[in-house]
């Protein structure tokens, strides 16, 4: 049976972040090397990313279950994206890297404000059997833009060589389009707003059911090991040896597998289930850290950066759409907002402690995160399917 093409809300969604991460990724693989041209020290990186990702968590939350109480989701998504494209020309522009922190911080927030209500959006935007394939083909073009991102800014290396601090304004340009396409592509129709004294407050555990509670504890300890990938960009350029250029090419290459996978990944999550691939993705990330904390050659980062995209495309898509499928309807913003809270939670104490482990040995936070995963993804399958 032929199936019936995603909804145009979808796809106008995906191309969003195709614009967004396009934007983001030509940016995020010389982001240690600029923070570290700043004068930052890895325990400062660590706080950096751990504290950016712990902003969005939190904003997660609150933005989900505030645009819940909203006729349409589409203004906070909307002020999300407009956010995170005025941070990259004010972080190109930072002469010390507290400025570049506060800039990243702004990034962030853009990012906290708009993915739990735009995940909802694309929940509300096609029928249940078809989530699978919507959050497949929203993040295989949110990675398409990942990988043409670094190779734009490989490209601009090339006739520019080290000229990092032009690219944060260059990568304004995709993050406007992107904005463009939410602005005038996008519909929603307003929704029924339940009255004040029905919603309670913004956010309560007690509104989940025991299967979503499950199987947040599970992405809680696999988050404590995923510090930022800030870590793997140091590893493969003071460790092994990866120039700063070629951080771009290797995080391209990196999101190719992604790109190229992860709307099936998404269409096998509807037909076997998402445990199955979760589960997987976490041990290919456990074979990936250890991987890196034995690692001693330039080409080890190579091999290891394409596995690792093997891990995301397992993962992303099917995390997403097994938190919806486990969420109240009626909730959807918000405790789809608790899922990504907790991933992001995770992302700030993990990351301080990657930054201290890495300056005591630069293997250290690699094997804490292969060890966590792995005890993630045997938990995972030892619980009962989720309810």
């Amino acid at each position: 049976m032929k199936e019936e093409a995603l909804p145009q809300n979808v796809r106008a969604l995906g191309w969003v972040s195709f614009f967004t991460d396009l934007s983001s990724e030509l940016l995020y693989p010389i982001n240690p090397t600029f923070l570290r041209q700043l004068g930052a020290p890895p325990e400062a990186i660590g706080l950096i990313e751990g504290s950016a990702e712990a902003t969005a968590s939190l904003l997660k939350l609150g933005s989900g279950a505030l645009s819940d109480r909203m006729a349409r989701r589409k203004p906070l998504v909307l002020l999300g994206y407009c956010l995170a494209a005025l941070s990259k020309p004010l972080l190109g522009g930072a002469s010390a890297w507290p400025q570049a922190f506060l800039a990243r911080l702004l990034d962030r927030t853009g990012k906290g404000l708009r993915a739990s209500p735009r995940d909802a959006l694309i929940a509300e935007s096609c029928p249940p059997q078809a989530r699978g394939r919507a959050f497949g083909l929203h993040r295989s073009m949110d990675t398409a833009g990942a990988v043409l991102g670094p190779l734009l800014g490989w490209a601009f290396l090339q006739v520019y060589p080290g000229a990092l601090r032009p690219l944060y304004f260059l990568a304004f340009v995709p993050a406007a389009l992107g904005v463009l396409t939410l602005a005038l592509l996008v519909r929603e129709r307003a929704r029924e707003v339940p009255p004040k004294n029905e919603n309670g407050a913004l956010f309560s555990l007690s509104g989940l059911s025991p299967g979503y509670k499950k199987y947040l504890l599970v992405v809680g300890i696999f988050a404590v090991g995923n510090s930022s990938d800030a870590f793997l960009l140091l590893r493969a350029q003071e460790g092994l040896g990866v120039a700063a250029s070629q951080l771009l090419l290797l995080y391209g290459a990196f999101n190719v597998v992604e790109a190229s996978l992860g709307y099936l990944a998404g269409r096998l999550s509807d037909r076997i289930g998402r445990r199955p691939l979760i589960a997987a993705g976490w041990l290919v990330f456990a074979l990936v850290y250890l991987g890196f904390a034995l690692a001693s050659r330039a080409w080890h980062a190579w091999v290891l950066f394409l596995l690792y995209g093997f891990y995301y495309t397992l993962t992303q898509g099917s995390q997403k759409a097994l938190a919806t499928d486990l969420v109240d309807p009626e909730k959807r913003g918000a405790q789809l907002g608790a899922f990504h809270f907790l991933v992001g939670l995770g992302a700030l104490p993990a990351s301080l402690l990657a930054g201290l482990l890495y300056r005591l040995n630069p293997a250290a936070p690699f094997y804490l995160g292969a060890t966590c995963a792995l005890l993630s993804a045997v938990v995972l399958l030892s619980q009962r399917p989720f309810k």
